[in-house]
């Protein structure tokens, strides 16, 4: 088995992607992870798509969207727990300057302004680190791995606003899930027009059937402006006879319908 992950190593996507078994390889984007899903130069690839404080990952919805006919295959969410890493002989006094990815940033704004430095954007957590050494008047936002394999130090563990942090991550594949009894499906669509009461009609059809959504979020269609796609999360499997009959409800309803994936819940392989 060849996993593909959105690297470099030392990052949380690598976190997730260890707990699936296999020949792990790190690639430089989101769009690179996929192109080796759709190639064949992996069976699958893990990519992040949701964050409980900063939200979805636009990227990953937009591309499994547009771009990929490709399928969530699993779902794995990991506890995000930040730390601040500085070289060996630094002190935190040293501090000027701070590194990480912007949604690190983001997920640790309070800590940063109390320690009063510049803050700085970099391609990933692992990469922020790595801009770091050397130099004691860096520090980088990162993973317990990144200091590992880079010989930081740990200066201060769990900096993020929100203690209850989780990022939700997937599992790419060419083909989803069979049914396990316990499943959820991701799918997109779109309207024919934006006209009062159309997305209500839609989501009644779940209510109607008692189907819990678990997630429901909409964004630009790229299109034209004020025109969306809407993406919703729901329990069940596209292969349950009920399931079925709702998408078969909902498709001459609406101008567009993709189903992304039908897959265990996490928790379930």
């Amino acid at each position: 088995m060849k996993i593909g992950y959105f690297g470099p190593p030392g990052t949380f996507t690598e976190e997730a992607a260890l707990t699936i078994s296999g020949e792990h390889l790190a690639l430089n984007t989101i769009n690179e992870v996929l192109m080796a899903v759709k190639n064949g130069q992996v069976d699958c690839g893990v990519v992040p798509i949701e964050n409980s404080i900063e939200g979805s990952v636009g990227v990953t919805l937009d591309l499994l969207t547009h771009d990929y006919d490709l399928k969530i295959r699993r779902e794995i969410i990991l506890p995000i727990s930040h730390n601040l890493l500085i070289n060996p002989d630094a002190e935190i006094e040293d501090i000027k300057v701070i590194y990480s990815h912007s949604q690190a940033l983001s997920q640790c704004r309070k800590f940063t302004e109390e320690m009063d430095v510049e803050v700085h954007s970099a391609t990933s957590t692992s990469k922020a680190a790595e801009l770091i050494r050397g130099n004691n008047t860096y520090a980088a936002i990162g993973t317990r791995r990144a200091a590992e394999l880079l010989n930081l130090k740990i200066k201060s563990q769990n900096i993020q606003d929100y203690k209850n942090n989780l990022t939700r991550f997937v599992v790419i594949s060419q083909k989803d899930h069979e049914k396990t009894g316990n499943d959820k499906t991701s799918l997109v669509f779109s309207l024919h027009e934006d006209r009062p009461g159309g997305l209500y009609k839609i989501l009644g059809i779940f209510a109607e059937e008692n189907i819990n959504l678990t997630k429901i979020e909409s964004r630009p269609s790229k299109e034209k402006l004020g025109r969306y796609r809407f993406y919703i999360d729901f329990e069940g499997h596209r292969k349950d006879d009920l399931i079925r009959n709702i998408l078969n409800n909902i498709k001459p309803k609406v101008r567009s319908l993709k189903i992304i994936g039908s897959y265990p819940k996490e928790g379930d392989d």
